[in-house]
């Protein structure tokens, strides 16, 4: 093995080329065999896209099939399930705002940016700095990386950071913790401000900063990289929140990428201008290559969000070698 792959124990790539996995044989080709590929459309016309678009309801959203009406309202349960889906669409399919079911999942979306500029109604009336920038950064995928709405959404972002530069929920900054509490909160008229002065939690900045990696300008603003350091500082570390605050999330993936874990941090910071000889992403890669196994792939992971996607472990595996590629390329 040469290039990239001298990095790693064993080739991934026979497996990841013979998966039978059209969509995912098609990333494998262009990303990482860097081979001249068909237009990305001709992904568009496979049966699992044509059955998601099908399912698309006529304001462009998808139907979260279940929800309880006491923690939030079925328009913003439906914004949550449209959420998840434009994640397999732009991530899996690479569908952009040329199809109009994606034109019409973005004009739903943003119904639910606020003049502040934040996307709001996930956590009913409060901010979520967290679903704000995980949208932005599927909707900046999906080609409106240029639309002043999108500017809009990075403004709040920069206007809600904590004082270290990283970001929190704002509602846990001021020691909302338990569920009754919550509840109350996320009914409230108004969002709860920050206590800006209380620490960063790693897990709402490493999805926070999945929308400045996705950003051509943003990805190189001394705010990125502030909190990029932040980030990679917490690698196996506890939160300081009560969200996924274990240790253990760190090492709990999915994909498309939902949660602040390992792959989807070093996804970030691929992009944000880091190098593999910084001594955390040299440990972080560490710990990725020693799990390989000898078929090439990764396999004895913890996955979560993962039941409707098909060959999720192929997928993991596909996300590790960009990471290792993409560090190489940066530093050889």
């Amino acid at each position: 093995m040469d290039g990239w792959l001298k990095q790693l124990r064993f080739d991934p790539l026979p497996q990841l080329v013979s998966s039978g996995n059209d969509a995912l044989f098609y990333f494998v080709k262009r990303d990482l065999l860097e081979e001249k590929v068909d237009p990305i459309e001709t992904l568009w016309q496979l049966i699992p896209v044509v059955k998601i678009i099908q399912r698309q309801q006529e304001d462009g959203s998808w139907k979260y099939r279940a929800g309880k009406a006491y923690i939030r309202s079925k328009q913003n349960y439906d914004q949550l399930e449209t959420y998840r889906i434009l994640g397999q669409l732009i991530e899996k399919y690479g569908l952009s705002r040329t199809h109009i079911a994606i034109k019409r999942a973005a004009d739903f979306l943003f119904k639910f940016q606020t003049r502040e500029g934040d996307f709001r109604g996930i956590y009913g009336n409060q901010y979520t700095p967290n679903y704000a920038a995980a949208i932005m950064e599927l909707l900046i995928k999906a080609g409106y990386e240029d639309d002043s709405r999108i500017e809009r959404g990075f403004h709040w972002l920069l206007s809600i950071r904590q004082s270290d530069g990283g970001w929190a929920i704002p509602f846990r900054t001021i020691g909302i913790k338990d569920f009754r509490t919550i509840l109350q909160a996320i009914k409230n008229p108004e969002p709860i401000k920050p206590d800006k002065s209380k620490p960063f939690s790693h897990c709402i900045t490493g999805v926070v900063l999945r929308a400045f990696a996705a950003h051509q300008k943003y990805r190189k603003t001394n705010e990125a990289k502030v909190a990029g350091e932040l980030l990679k500082s917490c690698f196996f570390q506890h939160d300081k929140y009560p969200d996924r605050r274990a240790a253990s999330f760190w090492t709990k993936f999915s994909y498309p990428f939902w949660f602040t874990d390992l792959l989807s941090a070093l996804d970030s910071l691929s992009l944000l201008g880091f190098t593999k000889d910084d001594p955390q992403i040299k440990k972080a890669l560490g710990w990725l290559r020693d799990r390989q196994q000898e078929n090439g792939l990764w396999k004895s992971f913890s996955l979560l969000k993962t039941k409707s996607i098909e060959d999720p472990y192929l997928w993991i595996s596909l996300v590790v070698c960009r990471i290792f590629q993409r560090f190489y390329i940066s530093f050889p």
